[in-house]
């Protein structure tokens, strides 16, 4: 059993059809109406597919999600896609998304799955773009104990910004929150058995990525390495596998899946930096 959160978006339907080519899955996601169209639309391909109305920052209906997984069989793997771009709302709304939704979803993983399964969680090539000296990172670990706490902590990294500029300040710490989760508890959740890790897409043909088609990460497709958008298809595929038994040694990193746009960004910035 495979619990899909942002079932009803491109990336999470676009896994699902992957991996229950091999596992039956739970899709959840906020939107109801369309995850009961993407549980429709599984079911007519073969798929063993249930749908869990639910958001990812509430910690009962996280729980419930996991309930419904385990009523179902054994859980093996969960696939945190759901998060929410800067287009999609003020920064505080980006924050809790992306930052408390992840912290949401693995907490509970790690305390209630069983040995062998495994958390992979969805950051962003933002995550690599944004400065380091504005990163909040040392406030991380509130988000596990306080998540009220936790956003004022994140506050100041856009307040100061104008407003134009503040959801997509938050869109990358988010972002980097994912990574540092993803690789910081990974000890943590060895102990337990439990694998936990990151990847960092690029450019995606969905909804929501085309929602940046003309700023931030989409404005950057035509100049990277791979001058074109990655397809969901291309995303779900990296997302299986890292799931999946095959990468049983793969833990507590981030694979980062651009298309080569932080490459070329850097290499440019080098060269700019020396000419």
């Amino acid at each position: 059993m495979t619990v899909i959160t942002g079932g009803a978006g491109g990336m999470g339907t676009a896994t699902a059809a992957v991996v229950g080519r091999d596992h039956a899955v739970v899709l959840a996601d906020v939107r109801a109406e369309r995850l009961d169209a993407a549980v429709a639309a599984l079911i007519d391909r073969g798929i063993s597919a249930t749908g869990a109305p639910a958001d990812v920052t509430d910690p009962d209906a996280v729980g419930a999600v996991f309930d419904t997984a385990s009523g179902l069989g054994e859980l093996v793997s969960v696939i945190h896609t759901a998060g929410v771009s800067p287009s999609m709302g003020d920064a505080d709304y980006v924050m809790r998304t992306n930052a408390v939704g992840t912290a949401t979803v693995g907490e509970r993983f790690h305390a209630s799955a069983p040995p062998g399964a495994a958390l992979v969680n969805v950051a962003s090539m933002a995550a690599y773009l944004l400065p380091a000296e504005m990163i909040p990172a040392q406030h991380f670990p509130v988000a596990l104990s306080d998540p009220a706490a936790f956003l004022e902590k994140m506050r100041p990294a856009w307040e100061s910004l104008p407003e134009e500029y503040r959801s997509g300040i938050a869109y990358g710490v988010s972002k980097s929150f994912v990574r540092w989760y993803s690789s910081a508890q990974a000890e943590r959740f060895t102990a337990k058995g439990l694998r936990v890790l990151s990847i960092s897409p690029g450019s995606t043909d969905t909804e929501m990525g085309r929602l940046e088609e003309n700023a931030g990460a989409g404005a950057m497709v035509a100049d990277a390495a791979v001058p074109r958008w990655g397809t969901p298809e291309e995303m779900a595929e990296l997302l299986a596998f890292c799931a999946g038994d095959k990468a049983g040694y793969l833990t507590g990193t981030d694979i980062l899946n651009d298309g080569g746009v932080v490459a070329s960004v850097t290499e440019r910035a080098r060269v700019a930096a020396s000419s």
